[in-house]
């Protein structure tokens, strides 16, 4: 469809007769008339009606003018994007609480900043539902924690940050060795079935402490905040929005190794907004890692 014929008839609509139309378009009249009887045959339906000596149009081209302004406004914005190179676009992100209070609103910040014409359509949830919902296209990408299995070649990973984990206790308990800590007190568990629940108890199996669970849970600021009422010590990952720091919490380096928690960009190599999973992830880089080089992280 020729986008010309459009806007005659969105003229015709705007000065309310063809003459003037003609004028302002600088065609003739007639023209605009030839124009018309083509937008005519495409659509299959009459645009413009005569009474007498007046040319008007009908209550069908009326109702096609707003859908046809819609469109030309598209078609002159794909135009100002092909000549400015600007990018455009909406990007389906996935990301946990942890990413979602700490490190997602710096990134979206400098990403519209750079790009104002992207729109993020952001869904909270946790990891191991983010890997196939990117697999099938539900989300474009996700700050995920690295999965506990060989990813397909469809799915690319960028690792964004490791996150040690420490004994995080209440202040009453400093000077303590971690791990007298972890057989005599309270235990507060990350849930075994998270995938960082895993690394904790793999550490524990690993130094043979059993400790006496009080609570189970998947959920490092709520875990935090009863370690701060010394309801009992936990296993935690240093996490980027500082909760064990900013709650005065101990923080002890655990005495043997234990895997750190790997927190990246996973996508979809296939997708179709690899353009904006690209910038997001070239932002996401460059914020994780001043996050990395600053106090207490």
């Amino acid at each position: 469809m020729n986008t010309d014929f459009l806007h005659t008839l969105s003229a015709v609509a705007q000065h309310g007769s063809m003459a003037e139309a003609a004028r302002r378009l600088g065609l003739t009249h007639g023209a605009v008339a030839q124009q018309l009887r083509k937008l005519e045959q495409e659509l299959g339906v009459p645009l413009v009606a005569r009474a007498g000596r007046t040319v008007h149009l009908t209550a069908k081209a009326i109702e096609l003018i707003g859908p046809m302004r819609e469109v030309l406004e598209r078609i002159e914005k794909i135009r100002y994007l092909a000549r400015s190179g600007e990018m455009m676009g909406e990007l389906r992100l996935g990301a946990g609480n942890t990413a979602l209070n700490s490190m997602v609103p710096a990134i979206l910040e400098h990403l519209v900043g750079r790009h104002p014409l992207i729109s993020v359509e952001i869904q909270p949830g946790h990891s191991a539902r983010f890997y196939p919902a990117i697999e099938s296209g539900e989300l474009d990408a996700a700050i995920a924690l690295e999965a506990p299995y060989p990813l397909s070649k469809s799915l690319g990973w960028q690792l964004l940050r490791e996150e040690p984990y420490v004994l995080a206790a209440a202040p009453r308990h400093a000077g303590r060795h971690p791990h007298s800590l972890l057989t005599a007190e309270p235990f507060i568990r990350y849930q075994r079935n998270d995938w960082s629940g895993r690394h904790v108890d793999e550490y524990l199996r690993r130094v043979g402490i059993t400790p006496r669970d009080r609570f189970e849970l998947n959920a490092i600021e709520s875990i935090a905040v009863m370690v701060s009422r010394d309801l009992g010590v936990a296993i935690l990952p240093r996490s980027t929005n500082g909760t064990i720091e900013r709650l005065g919490l101990l923080a002890l380096p655990l005495p043997a190794h234990c895997e750190p928690r790997r927190f990246g960009l996973i996508w979809s190599r296939v997708s179709p907004r690899l353009a904006l999973i690209q910038a997001f992830r070239d932002i996401a880089i460059v914020e994780y890692a001043k996050a990395a080089g600053a106090p207490d992280n």
